[in-house]
């Protein structure tokens, strides 16, 4: 590989001594390359300063950004999670408006304004409760006379699915006549099926009758008021007269918070 060869231009004056320009050149290079190095020495810091000042912007403006974007969004979910609610409440009241055949405006919505139960009855949780009052033996009703009277109020017995709903009913029943007397619930016995049913057709699960059952037992089941709240279920003649308790859907669902403290 040949050397690389570098040429400078001699000048000699009239004293024989020579004279070159390029090293005057080179000074005057050297001289601004030190003079851009001075300056920045004199000020190291100042571009780093500014460029970390607007790091600091952008980062703070990003902050910012995501704040807001964070901030839109859970208003979003909240705003989905409210019309989901109000969409399963709008197609809970349809689904029992449409149980009936004339379904009576003015009775469930007087001035236009819906209520969850009609006057007279319990909600408690999603159900509306009616506890039959009648203190005289021509108003009394055998079991199937008074599944007959929910019916006509477009319900039936009651259903019991849970403690609760045991505990609930028990703390709206009251005592009358003697500690034999009590409220018909929608559970009987089924020839045909050698078993305990409610009215709805499912399977008996809980069991809340009473210690122990008198000899004379029948096909249709009491609730006692005056007995022990988990063991108060009674056995007996269907046709005997009691009061009775119906059981119907709320027009409209109550939220959770509504249902939690109709516990």
């Amino acid at each position: 590989m040949e050397e690389e060869l570098n040429y400078a231009t001699v000048t000699f004056n009239n004293n024989g001594t020579f004279i070159n320009d390029k090293p005057n050149n080179l000074e005057v290079i050297y001289d601004e390359v030190k003079t851009g190095e001075q300056a920045r020495d004199t000020n190291p810091d100042f571009p780093v300063s500014t460029i970390m000042s607007e790091q600091y912007r952008e980062n703070i403006n990003l902050t910012a950004m995501n704040q807001q974007l964070w901030t839109e969004k859970t208003d979003l979910e909240k705003q989905t999670a409210e019309l989901t609610r109000e969409k399963d409440g709008l197609n809970w009241t349809i689904g029992v408006i449409l149980e009936y055949k004339n379904f009576p405006v003015n009775t469930h919505c007087p001035q236009k304004v819906c209520k969850p139960c009609l006057d007279g009855w319990v909600l408690f949780q999603s159900n509306c409760y009616l506890f039959s009052k009648s203190n005289y033996y021509p108003e009394s009703m055998g079991w199937q006379g008074s599944r007959d009277q929910c019916k006509q109020k477009m319900a039936d017995l009651v259903v019991i699915e849970s403690q609760e709903e045991q505990e609930f009913i028990n703390n709206h029943t009251k005592d009358y006549k003697d500690e034999m007397h009590g409220y018909w619930i929608g559970l009987s016995y089924r020839n045909t099926m050698d078993t305990w049913m409610w009215v709805d057709g499912s399977n008996f699960t809980l069991m809340y009758w009473v210690t122990q059952q008198p000899g004379n037992q029948g096909y249709c089941a009491l609730t006692l008021p005056r007995a022990d709240p988990l063991a108060n279920w009674h056995k007996v003649n269907c046709n005997l007269r009691n009061r009775w308790i119906c059981e119907t859907r709320a027009l409209i669902k109550p939220d959770e918070e509504s249902a939690s403290l109709s516990k």
